[in-house]
Formats: C-alpha cells, sequence, structure tokens
C-alpha cells in the first residue's frame, strides 16, 4: 500500500481498480480534522487520474469502514470552530459525492454518523452480514446534517426520519430492506462481495459509466425535463470519444 499521507493509503491493480483506505484513525476509524482533510486530499488528488476505473473505500479496520465523527473532539467545539469542522466534513462528502468514477464503500461492523453520510455519498454499499448503521447525533445534542439529507433520497423520509429521530441503529438485513445499502456479504466474504460488484463495472465503459454517474449526480437536482434535456447532449458527446463504436461493433460482431 502506498501512503498518500499520514491517513490516506491506496492499493491500484492493473484494471485500474484503487482501494483507497482510511489509516491512522484508531479501530474504528473515527474522523477527526486530520483525518477529514487528509481523506479529502486524497481523493482529490486521484480525482483528476482518468485510468481510475472504480475506487473502493475502505477502513483499516475491520471493525468499521468509518465509525464517526470524532466526539472527543467535537465536545470541544463553539459555535464557530463547529461550522469549520461539519464544512470540513461535508467537503469530504462531496470528494466521494463527486469523485469521477463509481466509487464503492466497503462496510464491516459499525457505521455511524458522520461514516453513513461519507457511506451515502458513495454510489455502492456493499456490507458485512454484522454490519451495524445508526445516525445517533440527536443522542449527543446535534442534529444530523450535511449528507444526512441524501438519506431520504435512498430509503425514504419515514425510514430517514426514524433514523436521525430515534437514534435507533439498524442492522444489515434492514439496511438491506431499506435501501440503504446494495448487498451483504456472507461472513468472511466482504472482500469477494466487493469484488462482484467490482466486476460488473468493468464489463462497462469507462467512459460511459463515468457520464453516467455525472447525469445521475445532476438528476438529483434537476426537474425531469432539464434532466432529460441535459441527457441529449451528453449523450452525443459520448461519441466523441470513440467508446460507443468500438463497445457497439464489438456487440453486433459477437452476435455474427
Amino acid at each position: 500500500m502506498d501512503m498518500l499521507n499520514l491517513h490516506c493509503g491506496v492499493d491500484r491493480d492493473s484494471r485500474g481498480v484503487v482501494r483507497l483506505t482510511i489509516c491512522n484513525a484508531g479501530s474504528l476509524n473515527i474522523l477527526g480534522t486530520p483525518v477529514i482533510n487528509d481523506v479529502r486530499e486524497g481523493l482529490q488528488a486521484l480525482a483528476s487520474d482518468h485510468g481510475i476505473r472504480a475506487l473502493v473505500l475502505a477502513g483499516q479496520s475491520e471493525k468499521s469502514m468509518i465509525g464517526g465523527a470524532d466526539i472527543k473532539e467535537m465536545a470541544t467545539l463553539d459555535q464557530k470552530s463547529a461550522e469549520i469542522f461539519i464544512t470540513g466534513l461535508r467537503d469530504l462528502c462531496e470528494a466521494v459525492r463527486t469523485f469521477p468514477a463509481p466509487v464503492i464503500a466497503r462496510l464491516p461492523g459499525w457505521c455511524l454518523g458522520g461514516g453513513l453520510e461519507v457511506a451515502a455519498a458513495c454510489d455502492f454499499r456493499i456490507a458485512a452480514d454484522d454490519a451495524r448503521f445508526g445516525m445517533p447525533e440527536v443522542k449527543v445534542g446535534i442534529p444530523s446534517v450535511i449528507h444526512a439529507a441524501l438519506l431520504p433520497r435512498l430509503i425514504g423520509w419515514g425510514r430517514a426520519r426514524w433514523l436521525v429521530m430515534t437514534a435507533e441503529n439498524i442492522d444489515a438485513p434492514t439496511a438491506l430492506a431499506w435501501g440503504l445499502i446494495d448487498r451483504i456479504a456472507p461472513q468472511g466474504d466482504l472482500d469477494a462481495a466487493v469484488e462482484q460488484t467490482v466486476a460488473k463495472l468493468l464489463e462497462c465503459g469507462p467512459g460511459a459509466l463515468r457520464a453516467q454517474k455525472a447525469l445521475l449526480r445532476q438528476w438529483e437536482d434537476l426537474p425531469l425535463e432539464e434532466s432529460v434535456d441535459l441527457s441529449i447532449g451528453v449523450f452525443g458527446q459520448c461519441y466523441l470519444t470513440g467508446e460507443p463504436q468500438r463497445l457497439m461493433q464489438d456487440f453486433v460482431n459477437r452476435k455474427r
């Protein structure tokens, strides 16, 4: 593993698959300001690499990808420093959400608060069968904010309201049934389940996947008519890359 900085390690394979590991953040991979800044900087450095076809976000510990934000640090904040802290976490989540290639969250163990917000910003969430999810902020006197706003889009308003207002944790089967995660891996098979998702992505045109991800992000914010009209230009621009011509001809030839 190559270290981009103290808290951000990277493994890259010949297929263009990168695993970014959050390092040196304790057994639960807790997000304090130094960790937040380093992981964001690592993501921003990787974002310009057009050779990346998929990014797997993982924690160094098998106890969690990210257990949550650093309560010890948050307990010392005042209004101004609280806004600075949460802005940093917002920027990290946005670096994940806007990363050009598909991002897969590898989720063992606990995924709470800020950790769940980062996971929600990923494109895919693959969890261990013993994973637990929750938004406990209201129990410690703060609301769930920033990318908790993605939760109603993922699981609906009623279930999002339940998570952020009761602070109750849910297990992996419940998270799957709610649509919070995409797949549960049997015990010991988390990496294999992540790899199966990676393999599906590698079957697709890399340029097309990047375009599709960008469209999805814009569809989140635009009315339907604008989303439809925007798609026309993106569709045409894909032909400038030569990828549709090549892949469609391969498909036609395979059918003969």
